[in-house]
């Protein structure tokens, strides 16, 4: 999920409810008009951010052929994806039907500025042109650059970088982060290349790589304020917090910036609640715990994590590129540091955030809760953010062993009543879904991801998931690998849930 701040985090929350099955339907019943009620009659007013900085605020906002449109109060908007550095949506509703949230997946800070390459630049058009990559003019350049001729080179570095912009712009960071290594083995010593480099890794999760890059622009740079703000980006995905406070407030020593600030005040407050906190760590995890949660208790949770670590990858055919960060709290300060709503049992922001006060082992709830918060973390990663939070909360449900049967009469009650959620409103933000609302939205989700699953395999699942990973949107990597609509969707969980549950 998102941070209703602006933040741009993706926030995985995980509710702790234990209702009777006559109870669940009452909630279901219940949330299912407040969910319509939160979504209904909702216009969104979106932000353009592109690649020089320069913010545009517009509603409507629509993807397609290579361009980014959206109405403002002059009047209609469009430009080219190459531009645009990414779309910060408004999260006080329901995201639009039909459109490629990446800003779901983008970090608390954007990308180093660079002059955009737009449709009216003759180099970026000999290869970025009618909404494509043109691979073979591409191909001729790159070779021409392997003369050595210095001049060749340099335009080699530019149309590679075009073709990185936009695969970035289409959501296909590999290809993005394929194109900007090409454009750096022409010009290695370029600054912007460099960081436009670690960025991507930043964005795949990738911290040591972008670190790596990050020294290299500094060699070159030494007081790049750029430098010092994907540094302390990296450094904290790294769970290194003071590191990142470092490298932040150098940024804004360098160069004041707004993100960077929000950023530091973040680490700042992390850093002063674990001022006392303790470390352990495992293969897959660094954790942090406070002082009154018991040892024992802090190597159960690693044992747990590693555990439920192999089994998720194997599920999912991905492992992380970096240790998982882990944090436990006692109760009030998980609330004062999270801010998370009531219903909130854990939080998973990048870094797993969990309440401990009073347990002394894990319990199979607490069990429950980290194998839901690491699916997250895989699946955060693994498509790069682009993922719904409908699908990214059904899976993790779904891994966490929770079942669909309690809830299932109630379900099909509501489908029947032509009153079951809209996937497509359920994609964005639920932060600030009532908790009647947020057990709908959990319920059904759960239904949908576990008739998917038995309908066919995991490989449809990963399928789905690398489609999220390419840049897809949620609904077109549905049809892609699953061959369904939303509607479609809806309509064969619902004959999942009758031919599974009611005998």
């Amino acid at each position: 999920m998102q941070d209703e701040a602006g933040a741009e985090e993706r926030w995985g929350v995980v509710k702790m409810m234990s209702m009777s099955r006559a109870a669940n339907a009452a909630w279901l019943v219940a949330g299912c008009l407040a969910l319509a009620l939160c979504f209904a009659g909702v216009s969104q007013a979106d932000t353009i951010v592109l690649k020089n900085g320069r913010r545009i605020v517009v509603s409507n906002v629509i993807r397609e052929q290579g361009k980014v449109s959206g109405e403002t109060s002059a009047g209609r908007l469009s430009l080219p994806e190459s531009m645009v550095a990414r779309i910060e949506k408004d999260d006080s509703g329901a995201s639009l039907a039909g459109t490629t949230n990446l800003a779901a997946a983008d970090l608390p800070i954007g990308p180093p500025p660079v002059d955009p390459l737009d449709d009216s630049d003759p180099i970026a058009r000999t290869v970025v042109h009618d909404g494509a990559i043109d691979r073979e003019a591409l191909a001729r350049l790159d070779a021409g650059a392997s003369s050595g001729n210095t001049e060749a080179a340099a335009r080699a570095a530019v149309v590679e970088s075009a073709a990185s912009q936009f695969e970035f712009g289409r959501g296909d960071f590999a290809a993005a982060l394929a194109h900007a290594e090409r454009a750096l083995s022409h010009e290695p010593a370029q600054v912007t290349l460099l960081l436009n480099l670690a960025y991507l890794h930043l964005r795949r999760s990738e911290y040591t790589a972008a670190l790596d890059s990050v020294e290299h622009a500094r060699r070159v740079a030494p007081d790049s304020p750029e430098a010092a703000k994907l540094a302390g980006w990296a450094e904290y995905g790294l769970n290194r917090l003071p590191q990142a406070i470092a490298e932040w407030k150098r940024a804004q020593q360098l160069q004041p910036d707004d993100e960077v600030g929000r950023a530091l005040e973040k680490a700042e407050r992390d850093a002063e609640v674990e001022t006392n906190f303790r470390e352990g760590e495992s293969a897959h995890f660094a954790l942090r715990y406070s002082g009154s949660a018991a040892p024992d208790l802090a190597r159960g949770i690693l044992g747990e994590l590693e555990n439920s670590f192999q089994v998720t990858s194997s599920l999912l055919n991905y492992t992380p590129a970096e240790p998982i960060a882990v944090v436990l709290y006692t109760g009030q300060d998980f609330a004062d540091i999270t801010r998370a709503p009531s219903w909130a049992g854990a939080l998973n922001d990048g870094r797993i955030r969990i309440p401990v006060q009073g347990l002394l082992t894990v319990t199979p709830q607490l069990a429950r809760v980290l194998r839901h918060e690491l699916a997250h973390s895989f699946i955060s990663q693994k498509t790069h953010g682009n993922c719904a939070v409908w699908l990214q909360e059904g899976i993790a449900e779904w891994l966490e062993g929770a079942r669909a049967g309690d809830d299932a009469a109630a379900l099909i009650a509501l489908y029947d009543r032509h009153d079951d959620p809209s996937l497509a409103a359920l994609e964005g933000s639920w932060l600030n879904l009532p908790n009647e609302s947020a057990h709908v939205a959990y319920a059904w989700s759960l239904a949908v991801v576990e008739g998917m699953v038995q309908a066919g395999t995991s490989v449809d699942l990963e399928r789905l998931l690398d489609g999220l990973a390419a840049g897809s949107s949620t609904e077109a990597a549905t049809r892609d690998a699953l061959h369904m609509d939303y509607a479609d969707l809806n309509r064969s969980t619902v004959e999942y849930l009758r031919r599974t549950y009611l005998h």
